[in-house]
């Protein structure tokens, strides 16, 4: 076990206790909108500034980009973070909610941990070693059937509605079930495990794919090349997928993979 794996599992554990915490004090999470349906909470910038000085105690030097302090996109050593992925389900108090932080090495991601604190499940992988949910070897659904597939569409004010909606009537049309939880973070971790077929989302940003991407690779799936043409600075539209149905959901969303 590399340094770097070791350290990814920790941090994010114990980030996940901050959260966690948090969300079962009974003054509950007061909450603030960045932007329309843009939630903040004050857990969010004290998860990040944890998980930005526990980075920067074990790997002097090493840079960190964050959803709520920024930081540099370049250097050879990158840490991505979401300190509370499914800010909103948060502050509603729906436990549905994660950590998410990716290590990348010379632009490629390298390891990846998801912490989902209120049902204890530590989804983590590291390149070439595969993926694994509480010790438990993870792989991708072997569903080849559209029309018994479940497909999670993520949606954002960035992208117009009518972006969002054209993709769930694609998807209904070709028989998927199609679901929205709120995290896509956990969406990713949940291809990686087998609980759903696809995560697909039109735009999304770096910290909330950073760990997801590497997860569903190495669980066998297939995901599209979220870093080309400015992925890490202003981020891309998203798509990750079981083998079998790869080749028909990149048709379908019109997301093409790699």
């Amino acid at each position: 076990m590399t340094p770097e794996f070791k350290a990814i599992e920790e941090i994010v554990r114990a980030a996940g206790t901050m959260a966690r915490e948090a969300y079962n004090d009974p003054r509950k999470p007061a909450y603030s909108l960045k932007g329309r349906q843009d939630y903040l909470t004050v857990t969010d910038g004290a998860v990040e500034r944890f998980v930005r000085s526990e980075v920067e105690r074990r790997f002097p030097g090493d840079a960190v980009l964050g959803e709520e302090d920024g930081g540099a996109v370049t250097g050879a050593r990158l840490w991505i973070v979401d300190p509370i992925d499914g800010t909103a389900n948060f502050a509603r108090q729906i436990p549905h909610f994660c950590i998410s932080l990716g290590l990348m090495v010379d632009g490629r991601l390298e390891a990846g941990a998801i912490y989902a604190p209120m049902h204890n499940e530590l989804f983590i992988a590291q390149r070439g070693k595969g993926a694994w949910c509480n010790g438990a070897r993870m792989q991708v659904s072997t569903q080849t059937a559209l029309s018994a597939s479940s497909v999670e569409i993520g949606w954002s004010t960035r992208m117009p509605t009518e972006t969002y909606m054209g993709l769930i009537q694609r998807s209904m049309d070709a028989g998927c079930s199609v679901r929205r939880a709120g995290s896509g973070a956990l969406g990713l971790a949940y291809v990686a495990a087998g609980r759903s077929e696809a995560y697909a989302e039109a735009h999304i940003n770096a910290w909330d794919v950073a760990a997801g991407l590497l997860l569903v690779e190495e669980a066998g799936g297939r995901v599209n090349d979220f870093w080309a043409h400015g992925g890490l600075s202003q981020g891309n539209a998203v798509l990750a997928t079981n083998a079998a149905l790869a080749d028909e959901l990149g048709v379908l969303t019109g997301i093409a993979l790699k």
